[in-house]
């Protein structure tokens, strides 16, 4: 609730965003019909009318079954995808369970459960998540896949953070060995490095959640300051823009799996200029959050206003379908630029 309450009211993005550097080059023949553009995708085996995923927000809490079945109105009237926030309160207590498993009451064309990586590890206090756990999580919202989010960054401001990742990577491979495993990120985005080294473990996607948009970091910092908890108040300002911005994210990070681009996209031309850079959907939340909180409804219409934007972004670079715009001519400048410049590929 802290969590929903504070990215309603309270400055929590990242000082830049990044996605305005990024231009996909006008096409002034389009030579393409725009009542014709296929915007359709395939995405890990399931057919989205486009390539838009309602990304993680929330679920365990009051209020939660309220916006996820609200969001999951809209992903399944307009044909996208959605992700519920991380499993935990649920895989701890059933008494929480419900505000998940509504979304099961539509017909959502894909659907990402949540479990976070801190869990699959020793923390102080807590149990280890096992792959019983994993598939308790895929069974509760009957989830086409499973994302494990990364928060690291989050985990070390939070009053109650869990900050061991020793093993991770090893306990997310156990788990990819029996189940069909994402990674995301959570605003922090993911290296070339970290790409490879969890394809190598078996994971079949990535979420890169990206530097760019709302910051777990500010997220955190305001509610520390209103705990009166100073040093990690201290400590969520220092790191507010921490982070790989989303779109050198999604170029870096593509070792040959499909990407979900997530961080600080804001409309469906940001969506465009995710999949331009090669990523296979765009993730949104925020824009999508207040919409929930409003009515299925204002979360169906926010969707379809995204499609028409993503549909407008195509016909102006001339793309009929998803992969024509997968290789429309993008130019990148300014820090991004710079960014993409600075980095090294991993040999």
């Amino acid at each position: 609730m802290d969590h929903i309450e504070i990215c309603m009211k309270d400055n929590v993005s990242a000082s830049r965003n990044y996605w305005d550097d990024v231009k996909i080059i006008h096409k002034a023949l389009p030579e393409v019909s725009l009542d014709k553009i296929d915007t359709s995708v395939t995405l890990f085996g399931k057919k989205l009318a486009a390539p838009i995923i309602i990304s993680a927000m929330t679920g365990g809490c009051d209020n939660a079954e309220k916006i996820n079945r609200n969001l999951a109105y809209g992903a399944a009237k307009v044909g996208v995808g959605l992700g519920v926030g991380s499993q935990r309160p649920a895989l701890e207590n059933q008494k929480f369970a419900k505000s998940y498993e509504v979304v099961k009451e539509f017909e959502v064309p894909l659907l990402i459960g949540n479990v976070g990586a801190p869990q699959l590890v020793a923390q102080k206090g807590r149990k280890i998540f096992t792959l019983a756990d994993c598939q308790r999580a895929i069974e509760m919202i009957d989830a086409d896949v499973l994302a494990i989010h990364m928060n690291f960054l989050q985990e070390i401001v939070q009053p109650e953070g869990e900050t061991n990742a020793d093993g991770c990577l090893n306990a997310i491979g156990r788990i990819a060995d029996k189940l069909p495993l994402i990674v995301k990120e959570t605003g922090a985005g993911i290296s070339q490095e970290v790409a490879q080294a969890l394809m190598q473990k078996g994971v079949i996607g990535l979420d890169v959640g990206g530097l760019g948009g709302t910051s777990f970091a500010a997220v955190e910092y305001h509610r520390a300051k209103k705990r009166g908890l100073e040093p990690l108040a201290r400590l969520g300002k220092t790191f507010w823009d921490w982070g790989i911005p989303t779109p050198v994210s999604v170029i870096v990070a593509d070792v040959g799996l499909p990407i979900i681009s997530t961080g600080g996209l804001r409309n469906g031309l940001d969506v465009a200029r995710s999949i331009s850079l090669g990523a296979s959907a765009g993730g949104l939340a925020r824009d999508l959050l207040a919409a929930a909180t409003i009515g299925p409804e204002e979360v169906e219409k926010e969707l379809r206003m995204l499609v028409t934007e993503l549909k407008a972004a195509m016909f102006l670079a001339g793309a009929s379908d998803i992969k024509d715009l997968k290789d429309a001519p993008v130019v990148i400048t300014g820090e991004t630029a710079d960014w993409l410049n600075a980095m090294e590929p991993v040999e």
